[in-house]
């Protein structure tokens, strides 16, 4: 990627069409895609789950992120000339700092088998892109690995183990293509000692090299934008790699969207603990505020040193609520050993309302120039 990234996640949206999500543009009904192309987008960035699904084949939810999903998503944006990312979770569902579920397929193999594993699936979907013509500009090794990967092997303080599967697939990225650039990414963007322990000891421990370091940017969980700041900064002329922020969001409204999932109380969390985290913010909860907060992470991504701070990619920007699209099922739940289901849990921090019409944070993201 050469240009400024106004990145999108859309790992969503085959499933939100398919429970009658609808988007528009000043009235003019359209594709999300469309629409966030024509609001500047030149990436989306896409999850891959390895086998999502229950034993019946039931989808787990959330939306249903195997190969052929992916693949699918990542066709639509070429043909709108859009580049994509990569992300592999390396699990068969949600991967992050709460939890790093050993795939199915992979359950009771050891650390060198795992790390095989590692190898031969990421080797094994890159040919598959390279047989649809569909590769990936950049592809993150692992999902938010602040606390490791395929756990409990993988799980921090395990950086030999940590370094050596991360390693394997960068390998077999390399091999495949070696234009790619390979991205490794943590949570908690505004907490510098996380990124400097843990690459520290990544390196310490012979991972192999890579372009991208990712961070993840909530500001109800991350710190301040100082913070934020003052981290990129320092990781930058610290590991000299380029920065993205590889997942951000925003709260456009703390209005209740119950009615638009149509799920009963008891398979929701409600807007409660919301209202807890939005205190937390220094914008409010609106349109406006919405866009006054990415106004002001675009400024602090575009003020790192060094031209390293690359930009984002915004966390969902179309997962609208719509009845059937939820965060997870309860057999997924259950392979993840949490409590659950739950709804969309996501939809305020769209870049679309709940009836699917553009805000307007992405005319600022379209006007934004570095």
């Amino acid at each position: 990627m050469k240009d400024w990234i106004k990145g999108m996640d859309i790992s969503t949206l085959l499933e939100v069409e398919r429970c009658g999500g609808k988007f528009f543009d000043h009235g003019k009904a359209g594709g999300a895609l469309e629409i966030l192309k024509q609001y500047g987008t030149n990436l989306v960035r896409l999850r891959l789950w390895n086998d999502p699904f229950d034993e019946e084949g039931h989808s787990y939810g959330a939306g249903g992120n195997d190969i052929e999903t992916t693949l699918s998503l990542a066709k639509r944006a070429k043909e709108l000339g859009i580049g994509w990312m990569l992300d592999f979770h390396y699990s068969d569902f949600w991967a992050d700092p709460g939890k790093q579920t050993i795939p199915k397929a992979w359950r009771g193999m050891d650390v060198k088998q795992l790390t095989q594993a590692v190898h031969d699936y990421t080797a094994e979907v890159l040919e598959r892109c390279g047989k649809e013509d569909i590769m990936p500009q950049i592809v993150a090794v692992g999902n938010e690995l602040s606390k490791g990967l395929l756990w409990p092997y993988g799980q921090v303080p395990e950086y030999g183990n940590i370094a050596g599967f991360a390693s394997a697939g960068i390998r077999a990225v390399r091999e495949a293509d070696k234009e790619i650039q390979v991205m490794l990414h943590l949570d908690n963007g505004g907490n510098n000692e996380l990124y400097r322990t843990w690459f520290d000891a990544y390196i310490a421990n012979g991972g192999e090299d890579f372009e991208y370091i990712g961070l993840s940017y909530y500001p109800f969980w991350h710190g301040t934008l100082q913070m934020l700041q003052d981290n990129m900064n320092d990781i930058a002329s610290r590991y000299h790699k380029k920065l993205l922020v590889a997942e951000v969001s925003m709260g456009h409204t703390m209005e209740d969207y119950q009615e638009y999932e149509k799920l009963p109380d008891e398979l929701r969390k409600g807007m409660a603990t919301k209202s807890e985290l939005a205190a937390k913010v220094p914008y409010p909860m609106t349109p406006e505020g919405q866009s006054d907060f990415m106004a002001a992470i675009m400024q602090v991504i575009a003020q790192v040193p060094e031209g390293l701070g690359t930009g984002f990619c915004y966390w969902e920007p179309a997962w609208i609520p719509v009845p059937g699209s939820q965060w997870a099922t309860e057999k997924a739940c259950k392979y993840m050993n949490e409590k659950g289901p739950g709804g969309n849990e996501w939809a305020n921090q769209a870049l679309f309302d709940y009836n699917g019409n553009a805000l307007p944070a992405l005319e600022l993201i379209r006007d934004f120039q570095p």
